[in-house]
């Protein structure tokens, strides 16, 4: 257990080394994040009753993102549910302190598979709430602009798609503030986030080691340990690491002496 601590340790030593180069990494599925970055507010969709909106319609406050498919047989239900059960947690009301918009990177998706999506998710948040969190559709170069402002990166496989579980928080000017990662969120997470997100903030969190030490498998739906990459980090490690001890050991030799 111990050396699983140091390895992920190491882990997130080297991602805090590297967060700068992250819009150049090239990646099929992942999240190469874009913090700072404001995404474009003119962009149209479909809400659920088939109404032609636009995200600076929309966005008013700060809001949180998510990315999903409505046929996933994976990780989308379980991120919505995660996103529901953390919005009823909050201490912040949603639609007075905050919005959300679910959109579908499925072109096939419909404003009718929306609605009824929806249902499913806004009991946990209250049916006077629901008109703060939106699910939308739209057109694929729509859902590519919004997609890659984000820096979400999904691939097609068969009917399905291989895809990151994540949530992104924006300023009520569409600044990109924070990105939290996985299916289950919390409270105070959301929290921080939307605070910082009216205060046009943005903060890196700790979870993007998952970015780097573990890679998404389609198969499984979840992160697997990438463990070549991860040993030669470890290995690079151990190596400066003896290296110092040795050059430590040396200059005491040479002082007693």
């Amino acid at each position: 257990m111990k050396y699983l601590f140091l390895i992920i340790s190491v882990c997130v030593f080297f991602v805090s080394k590297t967060t700068a180069q992250d819009k150049t990494v090239n990646i099929e599925v992942g999240i190469i994040e874009h913090l700072g970055d404001t995404i474009p507010m003119d962009l149209e969709f479909l809400n659920e009753h088939n109404d032609t909106v636009t995200l600076g319609q929309l966005i008013d406050k700060p809001t949180v993102f998510s990315f999903v498919y409505f046929d996933c047989p994976g990780l989308c239900s379980p991120l919505l549910d995660g996103l529901a059960d953390v919005v009823s947690k909050t201490e912040l009301q949603i639609g007075k302190d905050y919005k959300v918009i679910t959109i579908s990177f499925n072109t096939k998706d419909t404003p009718e598979k929306a609605k009824e999506k929806k249902k499913n998710f806004v009991q946990k948040i209250g049916e006077e709430n629901r008109d703060a969190w939106k699910y939308l559709t739209g057109k694929q170069e729509n859902i590519k602009t919004i997609t890659d402002a984000f820096g979400f990166k999904y691939k097609p496989q068969g009917v399905d798609f291989a895809h990151p579980s994540a949530i992104m928080v924006v300023s009520p000017d569409g600044k990109i503030t924070r990105y939290l990662y996985g299916i289950d969120f919390l409270p105070f997470d959301l929290k921080m986030a939307v605070n910082e997100a009216q205060k046009g903030v943005e903060r890196p969190t700790i979870n993007k080691v998952l970015q780097y030490c573990f890679s998404y498998d389609p198969k499984s739906q979840g992160y697997t340990l990438q463990i070549t990459k991860v040993m030669g980090i470890f290995i690079i490690f151990i190596a400066v690491l003896t290296f110092s001890i040795l050059l430590i050991r040396r200059k005491k030799s040479d002082k007693k002496s």
